[in-house]
């Protein structure tokens, strides 16, 4: 895969004036399965976020998102990715950076996205597919959200 991701995050100096303290090229680039890579480029516990808080927060080893945090990812989906329905306990607002892919609910139903496309995923059951022949890339920012209740039965996460 080739992610390659340009992260600048701002914070202050001892005086309070606004300075970058990273630009860099991503280097925490982490595969869940074959066709897949991904990046935290920030994420943090809770709400509201201290933003004095020290350190990296994209080398946070986040894999969902804390109770009541939230992550920002970018993820590279390749050609023929390997399948992994899933839901989280989020809300994730993601927009496809480049490329395109199929967005798969239960029962199969389909959304074809596309580079400038935007989603709000609201817990659901889903998994991507790219069927195309170059990688899809889209940024996602997870929230923790409540699981869904239907019919008094909580949704939990799955995959």
């Amino acid at each position: 895969m080739t992610l390659s991701i340009r992260r600048v995050v701002t914070d202050h100096d001892a005086q309070g004036q606004s300075v970058v303290s990273y630009d860099e090229i991503t280097s925490n680039i982490v595969s869940r399965r074959p066709g897949h890579s991904s990046s935290v480029i920030w994420s943090h516990a809770q709400t509201p976020v201290d933003n004095q808080e020290a350190g990296d927060a994209g080398l946070r080893n986040v894999a969902d998102c804390a109770a009541d945090g939230a992550i920002f990812r970018v993820v590279e989906y390749g050609p023929g990715v390997s399948p992994r329905m899933h839901r989280t306990q989020t809300v994730d607002y993601a927009v496809v950076m480049a490329g395109e892919i199929y967005m798969v609910l239960d029962g199969g139903r389909e959304v074809h996205l596309k580079a400038g496309d935007v989603l709000v995923q609201r817990g659901t059951v889903h998994d991507w597919i790219n069927r195309g022949t170059v990688p899809c890339v889209i940024a996602f920012v997870l929230i923790a959200a409540k699981p869904p209740v239907i019919n008094g039965k909580e949704l939990g996460p799955i995959g």
